[in-house]
Parts: structure tokens; C-alpha cells; sequence
């Protein structure tokens, strides 16, 4: 599920899953749907 928050005056959306942050509700929903929890490639 996506979380949404405000913050600076601006809305972001959170995944639960992940924790990682979107400026665009669209895209946490599609990374969401294929999230698998584990830290992104980025970070490894």
C-alpha cells in the first residue's frame, strides 16, 4: 500500500514495503506493484 504525506508543502507517496519516495501518486503505484522489498539496485 502507498502511503501519502505532506512535507514542504508538497505531497509525496511513500511505499511501505521499500520506504522509497514519489512525487507522483502513478508511479509509487507501479513501483509498489512490483516491489519485492528488498533495498533498490541503487543502494546495493
Amino acid at each position: 500500500m502507498v502511503e501519502e504525506t505532506t512535507r514542504d508543502e508538497a505531497t509525496w507517496y511513500r511505499c511501505e514495503e521499500c520506504g522509497l519516495v514519489f512525487d507522483i501518486d502513478a508511479d509509487a503505484q507501479q513501483h509498489e506493484a512490483n516491489c519485492t522489498a528488498e533495498d533498490p539496485p541503487y543502494l546495493r
